[in-house]
């Protein structure tokens, strides 16, 4: 099973731009994109190198953030 990380997307006002946020994977996950699905998709290019990259040094995964709604 893949785990399942945050995508956090909010508008900047600032840079007129959708900016992204990754939480598990610390203050400096972070991307953007001038609409809403350009922002998800490359969050989720992010994430996968992101992940890509732990495994690849041998890093543990973070825990995913659970989220009781």
């Amino acid at each position: 099973m893949k785990p399942q990380y945050s995508i956090i997307i909010q508008w900047s006002k600032e840079d007129q731009k959708y900016v992204v946020s990754l939480p598990e994977f610390g203050p400096y996950a972070h991307t953007h994109g001038d609409t809403y699905a350009n922002a998800l998709k490359n969050a989720e290019e992010v994430l996968e190198l992101l992940i890509e990259d732990y495994q690849a040094q041998g890093k543990p995964l973070p825990e995913p953030i659970l989220a009781i709604f």
